[in-house]
């Protein structure tokens, strides 16, 4: 029977990818992607040439599913990537692995990089539990609902964000919890990869002398 694997790209350097991964996506009759442009660029890297690439994104994964269906019903072994990193978390995949599931068909997970495990690796934070969050809502006030209770639990608690509002989530940090510590990554893998580790106010005064500030962050609030 044909499976759906789940596979895990590099965040940003191409050598982060496993031996596994590479022989999945070699091997595979049909490659979903989040992104098929990103997806091909790793795939040229590694002078792999699939037969069919397949566009699978957050606007389009439930009728994309139907058709991952029939090819998997046709017994082709199909491999899903999102855009960087591990499909499913703060990425598409989920509706797809729950209608692959739901039509009887194995999922097999080929772990790799996260910019969650990357960020706690480095962290150096001492204790088991935290919890993940992901991308917090544009909207203002449900931002400051979903921080406030973040903020309340006794956990720390992982976010990414945009380098587009940062700012504003510092600011917001600083107004709810200003003697929290948060350890950021921005960058991760990639060639300007840079660690900082600060109370919020520390962190916004760093970012606010900048002229511009690029790529994505993940940060972590440190328990109280």
């Amino acid at each position: 029977m044909a499976a759906l694997y789940i596979a895990a790209t590099p965040i940003g350097n191409l050598e982060d990818i496993t031996y596994r991964a590479v022989r999945i996506l070699r091997e595979a009759a049909i490659i979903a992607a989040e992104d098929t442009r990103q997806t091909r660029k790793l795939l040229n890297h590694y002078n792999i040439s699939p037969s069919r690439l397949l566009s699978c994104r957050a606007h389009n994964e439930a009728e994309s599913a139907k058709g991952i269906i029939k090819l998997l019903d046709e017994g082709k072994d199909t491999v899903y990537v999102s855009e960087a990193g591990t499909p499913c978390i703060s990425d598409p995949g989920a509706r797809l692995v729950q209608a692959v599931r739901e039509a009887g068909h194995s999922i097999v997970p080929i772990p790799g990089v996260s910019a969650v495990t990357a960020l706690i690796s480095t962290a150096g934070t001492i204790g088991k539990g935290f919890r993940f969050e992901g991308f917090l809502s544009p909207k203002s006030g449900q931002r400051r609902k979903c921080l406030t209770e973040l903020l309340n639990e006794s956990s720390a608690f992982i976010l990414y964000e945009s380098p587009y509002r940062i700012i504003k989530l510092l600011e917001e940090l600083n107004t709810l919890a200003p003697k929290r510590n948060i350890f950021m990554g921005r960058e991760i893998t990639k060639k300007f990869e840079e660690f900082l580790s600060g109370s919020p106010q520390e962190l916004l005064t760093l970012f606010q002398k900048r002229d511009k500030i690029k790529g994505e962050i993940a940060l972590l609030v440190e328990k109280e």
